[in-house]
């Protein structure tokens, strides 16, 4: 017999089931941790719009907010990413209501709220809802299974101020 160096089909098929196990064990693991930090990316990019318009009704918007995100990065308030609504796996939207002058006047006020561009299957890229208003609260609503939730950014109307609703899944997080 000859002198055969390597590895046997065996020994081949054993590391090929090892790397299968330990890829298993991984993935989830990996989606999580991508899940997580799209929320994280939600929520900082939910407060940068936040300061984003503070700064906003200062200068550029005689006291009112901007009229769409787009707005914010024109003026080089947010990022040109951010400024097209979409950003790490969610979908921004944004109202806002005008202030009004005289005895029936209300304040200028806004609302966004961060929804997962895709909310069911293993690809999902969030499993909350964010929105933040004028006030600067940050609430998270966690998302039904296989549903989008009842966060919406409403503009306001009158004496009442915009907001990203009041469903009883809703919550105001830990700021």
């Amino acid at each position: 017999m000859k002198n055969q160096k390597g590895f046997s089909l065996i020994e081949l098929l054993i590391v090929v089931v090892i790397i299968g196990i330990i890829a298993a064990i991984a993935i989830p693991n990996l989606l999580a941790a991508r899940r997580s930090a799209n929320e994280g990316s939600a929520v900082s990019s939910l407060r940068t719009i936040h300061g984003a318009e503070a700064t906003y009704q200062a200068t550029s918007g005689n006291g009112n907010f901007s009229t769409v995100l787009a707005d914010l990065g024109a003026v080089n308030l947010i990022d040109a990413v951010l400024a097209g609504g979409d950003k790490s796996g969610y979908g921004f939207t944004y109202a806002k209501q005008d202030f009004v002058t005289g005895p029936t006047g209300n304040p200028a006020t806004f609302a966004a709220v961060a929804k997962p561009l895709t909310n069911t299957g293993i690809t999902m890229t969030g499993t909350r809802n964010f929105g933040i208003a004028t006030d600067g609260v940050l609430a998270a609503e966690p998302l039904p299974t296989g549903g989008a939730g009842t966060m919406l950014a409403a503009a306001g109307s009158g004496a009442s101020p915009s907001s990203y609703g009041s469903g009883g899944n809703i919550a105001v997080m830990g700021n």
